[in-house]
This record gives C-alpha cells, sequence and structure tokens, in this order.
C-alpha cells in the first residue's frame, strides 16, 4: 500500500497525473484512464458510480495508499458512493478547485464548464457559494470538448474546436465573469482555444495544480508521504487500446519510455 491511485475517463486525468509527478516526484503513482467507456459526461448517475467503484478496486487492489479522482464528473457524482466503501484518503477535484477560482476572482462572477453530468449535479455552484453566498454562478455544460480533446493533438487548436467554444460561449455573454473554471480535466488541453474565445481578460482556473498541492498536503497532515529519496515509480493503466492511449500520454506528460498497460475495468466487481 505505498502507491497514490489516480483515475479518469480517460487521457484528461493525465493533465493531474503531471502536476502530482511534479510536486511529489519520490511517490509511486498508478494511473487509469477508462477510455473505453469515455465520456462520463453523459451517463446516469448509476452508471458513474458503477464504473468509480470499479476504478476504485482495480486501483487499490493495486495497492493504493490514497486515491486521486483527477475527474469533475466522478468527482460530482459519485463521491458519496465511494465514501460508503472506502476509507483510504481521497482527494476530489471540485473543493480544492472552487475554492482556487473564488480567491482568485475579483468582481465574484465566475463561470464554471463541464460536462452534463457535472453541470447537472451543481456541484461547483454548491461549493462556491458555501465559500461566499454573494457569488453568481454560471454554468455551462461542453459536451464535445471532451471527444474533440480525446481525438488528438490536431484537434486541440482546431477551427471546428474553435467553433464549438465559440457556440458555447455565447452563454457568457453579458454575465461578466472574470474567472472561468475548467470544470473538465479533458479541458485544459484546449485551453488555448477556451482562453481565446471566452476573452483575454478572464482568468482559467484548472483543477489539475492545485489537485496536486491538495495531495500532498492531505498526505503529510497523515503520515502517509513516502519518506524514502527514491525516484517513484509510474504506471499506467488503460481499458482503451494501448496504440491509441500512447501518443496521447506521451504529448501530456512530456515522459520517454512509458510502459502502458491495458486493462478490461469490468472485471472489477
Amino acid at each position: 500500500m505505498n502507491k497514490i491511485g489516480v483515475f479518469d475517463s480517460g487521457i484528461g486525468g493525465l493533465t493531474v497525473l503531471k502536476e502530482l509527478i511534479s510536486a511529489l516526484p519520490d511517490e509511486n503513482i498508478i494511473y487509469f484512464g477508462d477510455g473505453k467507456r469515455t465520456p462520463y459526461g453523459s451517463k446516469s448517475k448509476e452508471t458513474i458510480e458503477l464504473f468509480a467503484l470499479q476504478s476504485m478496486k482495480f486501483l487499490t487492489d493495486k495497492g493504493a495508499k490514497a486515491i486521486v479522482i483527477a475527474c469533475n464528473t466522478v468527482s460530482s457524482n459519485a463521491l458519496d458512493a465511494i465514501r460508503k466503501v472506502y476509507s483510504l484518503p481521497i482527494i476530489e477535484v471540485i473543493s480544492t478547485t472552487a475554492r482556487l477560482a473564488a480567491k482568485q476572482s475579483k468582481n465574484m462572477h465566475i463561470g464554471v464548464i463541464g460536462t452534463k453530468a457535472t453541470v447537472e449535479s451543481a456541484s461547483y455552484e454548491k461549493a462556491l457559494l458555501e465559500i461566499d453566498p454573494a457569488i453568481s454562478v454560471y454554468q455551462k455544460s461542453c459536451p464535445l470538448f471532451v471527444p474533440l480533446a480525446e481525438e488528438g493533438q490536431e484537434w486541440w487548436n482546431d477551427d471546428i474546436t474553435k467553433a464549438v467554444a465559440g457556440k458555447y460561449f455565447k452563454y457568457f455573454e453579458g454575465k461578466d465573469i472574470d474567472t472561468l473554471i475548467l470544470g473538465c480535466t479533458h479541458y485544459p488541453l484546449l485551453k488555448n482555444v477556451i482562453q481565446q474565445t471566452i476573452g483575454e481578460n478572464v482568468k482559467l482556473v484548472d483543477s489539475a495544480y492545485i489537485t496536486a498541492i491538495d495531495t500532498k498536503d492531505v498526505l503529510a497532515e497523515k503520515g502517509m508521504l513516502n519518506s524514502s529519496a527514491v525516484k517513484g515509480k509510474l504506471e499506467v493503466y488503460t481499458s482503451d487500446s494501448i496504440e491509441r492511449f500512447m501518443p496521447m500520454c506521451n504529448a501530456i506528460l512530456s515522459m520517454g519510455n512509458i510502459k502502458i498497460e491495458k486493462s478490461d475495468i469490468e472485471e472489477c466487481r
């Protein structure tokens, strides 16, 4: 039980994984991306809970001492179900990201973009209003962003992606937001298009860096940090084809010689 487990519906959680490796270089980390069943955001709460519990079992069976849910959809829809079954430290992305957004916003007009399931859960709205009831929260689901991110680098700055962003972001016209939460770990891959479309005067807040720092703080508080000075090992698993997952993994992590294995997550029950 000496590994940090990290999971997401696909490649989006790799943005969190990259920050975790940077913040916790001595820790052994195991990542699972459920590319076979992505996207989660259009699925029912019951299905999201099932998928999340299967990922939890997979990672804990492989020795995870703590779990980072690198997925906004799971964090907003399955956290209670997970905590009913597991007592190990679980770090989710909603609360820490909300705190950062509230701290950065000057006019307390905050936008949130996410999957349909995340937006409908109103998890970010609840978290932000708990911090300050005076915050105005404007939410917009952007379901096409996940498949565009998953499709590969050539789509991350494509004109089609720009057109999709332009259509979605019409919702924010006249809302006077000064901060936009990227409420899906896939969305930072489209950050250039998102920033260009929403405007340079709007600060983008993504969960990757702050979640990595929160993970370090939680493990330190519980005395669970790896005391070894040896560089940590990385294990990466996908439920999708390795050939499809490998180039995305290399592009996001900027690391060579990453060993990726395939796992049939549906066997984890």
